[in-house]
């Protein structure tokens, strides 16, 4: 059950796989400068090495919003919701909840992602954040990637941000 939350987590921050040939949800009509829709890819090498891929639309801020996780084929995969009040992880009927969205990311993916700069990267913006190097130079293709050497687990994250 655990192993499942920190796959499907995964998917979304997933933030290695590249998913070129894969269908990724239409961008909603709605959709405007704090709503992101795209792929995205993440790999942590831990002990377990894990890595996962999959659509996302993302909606918000650091501080409040939702990440929706599809499929290939367009299936919700998993639903983050974050407030000041706390985050929660919901697939299909399991909902996991957490103080804050560090401490779930935290532990569904074994490392601290960085949230707040993650916003920033997705506005071109090369906030620093610890240990994470941001690369910023397909920022214009909407691509970006992202990599921690330190502290250990080692963590890559691309995401691809359709236009």
């Amino acid at each position: 059950m655990k192993a499942l939350g920190r796959r499907q987590w995964l998917a979304a921050l997933a933030l290695t796989a590249a998913l070129a040939g894969c269908a990724t949800p239409p961008r909603p009509a709605d959709a405007g400068p704090d709503v992101w829709v795209g792929r995205l890819a993440l790999k942590v090498d831990s002990t377990r090495p894990q890595s996962f891929a999959a659509g996302f639309e993302l909606r918000g801020s650091a501080t409040a919003g939702e990440l929706l996780l599809t499929s290939p084929l367009g299936q919700t995969l998993a639903q983050v919701l974050w407030s000041p009040q706390g985050a929660e992880l919901r697939q299909g009927d399991q909902v996991t909840r957490r103080g804050s969205l560090d401490e779930l990311t935290t532990e569904l993916t074994g490392t601290a992602v960085p949230v707040q700069a993650l916003f920033d990267w997705l506005r071109g913006a090369s906030t620093e954040a610890a240990g994470w190097q941001a690369d910023l130079a397909g920022f214009a293709d909407g691509r970006i990637q992202a990599q921690r050497r330190s502290p250990q687990p080692a963590a890559e994250l691309r995401i691809i941000v359709r236009p």
